[in-house]
């Protein structure tokens, strides 16, 4: 059990594959009094990865899957699981999670799996993101919070920001400052999954159900994140 369980708060899981440094953001937004979720569980796929360091220090329980230990993706699947199951979760955040999941696994968590992704989706999914953006010549860049969904980045949009591309830009500049962005973003949209304020409907659209409160308004301009 974590060590500052928090009645009330909405029990998230957080996927990660390294640093994790959108999941540090998310468990920090977790830590105020009045942030409606708390990361109880992450779970890495790599053992030595600094993101689970970073969980345990935060005083939150981090385990690690090495595929390499499973026979099958169905068996590592199965592993994690069961272990998201015993922490009696909410919800589950992918952060830098870089394995695919598998249909049966994204069903077991349809309307409960968010994932971020450093593009303006339907934009780029897929890898190199960055790249690919000043390749084709855009202005703009950023990055989308999404229900995941079993076509790859393909899942009903929660919110997105944009931040402008230089003319000079290379793609390590591009991709550090987009992760800015992600860190302001992603404790957003969990904010609002964890609150009610959205959910997925079962035809897979975002829905969403309430404005957000009075101490936390938004509109398009916030969203245009430099």
């Amino acid at each position: 059990m974590s060590v500052n369980e928090q009645p009330g708060k909405k029990r998230i899981g957080v996927l990660i594959s390294g640093t994790g440094s959108n999941m540090k953001v998310l468990a920090q937004a977790c830590q105020n009094d009045d942030y409606p979720a708390q990361v109880c569980l992450v779970v890495s796929d790599k053992p030595d990865v600094k993101g689970l360091d970073t969980a345990r220090e935060m005083g939150i329980d981090a385990l690690a899957f090495p595929r390499k230990d499973y026979s099958s993706k169905a068996d590592h699947e199965a592993a994690i699981l069961k272990a998201l199951d015993e922490a009696d979760l909410d919800f589950i955040c992918l952060a830098g999670y870089m394995r695919i999941l598998s249909g049966d696994f994204i069903k077991k968590w349809s309307g409960k799996l968010i994932n971020i992704h450093p593009s303006l989706l339907p934009l780029f999914p897929g890898l190199h993101t960055h790249d690919r953006a000043i390749a084709a010549g855009c202005k703009v860049h950023g990055c989308t919070v999404h229900f995941v969904t079993e076509g790859m980045d393909e899942g009903p949009i929660i919110a997105q920001a944009v931040v402008p591309i230089m003319p000079d830009d290379t793609s390590d500049a591009l991709a550090a400052r987009v992760l800015k962005t992600e860190h302001i973003l992603y404790q957003r949209a969990l904010k609002q999954l964890a609150n009610g304020q959205v959910r997925m409907t079962s035809d897979e659209k975002s829905e969403f159900l309430n404005s957000l409160d009075e101490n936390d308004q938004t509109d398009q301009n916030d969203y245009l994140i430099s």
